[in-house]
């Protein structure tokens, strides 16, 4: 990520958090005279003790100096989540990792230990990926619920781009849009975490200038290296499915991730996904 462009998503990142913010939640007065939702720049810059005009300049992606415990005051004014907290100062700061950039070719591995995890998940639909949402594995459930991932292409297999790019995914998801939030909360969280990495950059605005959804939902600037939600699918051929979905980190230096759709307990998803797998077997 070019210095350029790392100012631009902390600008974006900051506009989002603070039109996401009601006055009144902030122990503000509503006002009359509101042209747009949540705070005004000064406002934000009252509650973190900071000058209207830094916090301006900030917001603007102005190349400007700022401290870590100035960027607290920033946080706390904005009620950044932990992730949050994290993509701010990694912006801000050129926080990155580090790490060299990533190089598709060199698939990370999915270790014996999480493959028998896989096929042990029998009825939990189960996807590996790695900190680009490239999917690297999954189980049967996964592939009888979404699609076989083995028929595409290694390069076609990333999940952001599926969302988008595939019908399946548009025609599962009853609530498509919460779906799809919930992925890019993770890749805006792995995008702040690998500000060195020039693929983001490039992947992003070709999303961007091909799918006008993304780009209205990337605006968003959500951020969750973890989301817990519950998901209900339309499934072509089993009907109406409930799952509450869990990403995990897998510890290792590969970065990867593991997203587990669990049945809802208080539903018949799990019997339906084993009289499905039976029927295709």
């Amino acid at each position: 990520m070019s210095n350029q462009t790392r100012l631009q998503a902390l600008s974006e990142f900051l506009k989002a958090r603070r039109a996401a913010i009601s006055p009144a939640a902030a122990g503000l007065p509503e006002g009359n005279r509101r042209r747009t939702p949540g705070l005004r720049r000064e406002e934000v810059a009252q509650l973190a003790g900071v000058s209207s005009t830094w916090y301006t300049w900030l917001e603007q992606g102005r190349d400007i100096k700022v401290s870590p415990s100035v960027l607290e005051c920033i946080a706390g004014a904005l009620m950044l989540t932990k992730d949050e907290r994290s993509y701010l100062f990694a912006l801000a700061l050129d926080n990155g990792t580090g790490h060299q950039p990533y190089i598709l070719e060199e698939e990370p591995e999915v270790s014996p230990a999480l493959q028998k995890i896989l096929r042990e998940l029998t009825t939990c639909p189960t996807i590996i990926s790695d900190r680009r949402c490239a999917i690297v594995g999954w189980n049967e459930a996964a592939a009888h619920v979404f699609l076989d991932f083995a028929r595409l292409a290694r390069e076609d297999r990333n999940m952001i781009r599926l969302l988008f790019v595939r019908q399946e995914f548009k025609r599962l998801a009853v609530n498509w849009e919460q779906f799809v939030r919930g992925y890019l909360a993770i890749f805006r969280a792995y995008y702040g975490q690998y500000v060195d990495d020039s693929w983001y950059d490039g992947f992003i605005a070709s999303m961007k200038e091909e799918h006008p959804d993304f780009s209205r939902l990337w605006e968003e600037s959500r951020v969750s290296s973890a989301p817990d939600v519950v998901l209900e699918f339309r499934h072509a051929k089993a009907g109406k499915m409930l799952f509450h979905l869990t990403s995990l980190q897998v510890h290792g230096g590969a970065d990867l991730r593991c997203s587990i759709y669990t049945p809802a307990g208080d539903s018949n998803t799990e019997g339906k996904l084993r009289r499905l797998m039976e029927q295709q077997a």
